[in-house]
């Protein structure tokens, strides 16, 4: 197995020890690490899961990486997005931001204009991501937030995310709709993060071109890497004028194939698939059903 073989680095009489730091079962009489590393730490492993198993290959690969478990993470369709998180830049409701990078060492940014319209992600981010309830309590450190309870942080915090839809209809269905199941399945769920900055070029805008996506509708970071894009498309996205254009949806999808090689998994919505409201509803409670019982 993948992961035995990567805790083969560590030393046998640390790993037992480490086998509990990953929660694993304790060492019993009888077992001995220094006879065989791999085989102990195989017999630790053979009662879990496959998402267990997987939720723990990450946290190994992470600190004892091999290419062998990468691979196998990758062919259980767990490879994620590689990386760490940062500079998650999201919910403009004004005019756009200006980024430089201010540490290039470090991969830090900052926002030397119009920082106000935007907000800013600035606590370390663990690989699932920020649930609801960790985006209220990061809200309710802000200094403009008054101290309330964490119902009336979380409706202050909503209202200022849904001011970045600008009154796109749809999109703001959407966001109301999944919000909606904070209520009903509780704050540990993920975040559901509109307006998120995705690709920043200075030098392609001061040219008076267009980025093919610059922004992110809506981003949901889940367990085990997982980075979910869901973007909305109304007729733009492939006409202009009323007439269609086939450049614009080429270019479309061939940033969607750069993002999917890239480890993100990208759905796109119709626009007119929200005419019905009902029926987008039912549309948007099976997707999100669906979509989150994966991660369990």
């Amino acid at each position: 197995m993948a992961i035995a073989r990567a805790l083969y680095e560590v030393r046998a009489y640390d790993l037992a020890d480490e086998c509990v730091r990953f929660g694993l079962e304790p060492q019993q009489d009888g077992e001995d690490p220094g006879e065989s590393k791999i085989r102990y730490a195989e017999s630790k492993l053979k009662n879990r899961t496959l998402h267990e198993l997987i939720v723990l290959g990450h946290r190994v690969q992470a600190e004892y990486p091999t290419a062998e478990l990468e691979h196998v993470l990758k062919l259980a369709g767990a490879g994620g997005v590689s990386g760490e998180l940062k500079n998650l830049i999201f919910a403009e409701n004004g005019p756009k931001p200006k980024i430089v990078l201010r540490d290039a060492v470090n991969n830090d940014v900052e926002i030397i204009e119009n920082a106000q319209y935007c907000l800013v992600y600035e606590r370390a981010l663990p690989p699932e991501g920020p649930t609801w309830r960790a985006s209220v309590a990061w809200w309710a450190k802000t200094d403009t937030v008054p101290p309330h309870s964490e119902r009336a942080i979380a409706a202050v915090l909503y209202n200022r995310l849904f001011a970045s839809l600008a009154g796109n209809g749809a999109e703001e269905f959407l966001f109301k709709h999944y919000c909606a199941l904070y209520g009903t399945h509780g704050y540990e769920l993920p975040a559901l993060i509109p307006q998120v900055y995705l690709h920043y070029d200075p030098y392609t805008t001061r040219t008076g071109a267009t980025l093919p996506r610059q922004r992110m509708d809506f981003l949901l970071l889940l367990p085990n890497r997982r980075r979910i894009v869901l973007e909305l498309d109304g007729v733009t996205h492939y006409a202009a004028n009323g007439k269609p254009r086939p450049d614009l949806y080429a270019a479309m999808v061939s940033e969607d194939r750069k993002l999917r090689l890239a480890g993100y998994e990208v759905y796109r919505f119709g626009g007119h698939e929200f005419v019905d409201r009902p029926a987008a509803a039912k549309m948007l409670s099976d997707f999100f059903r669906e979509l989150l019982q994966r991660q369990s």
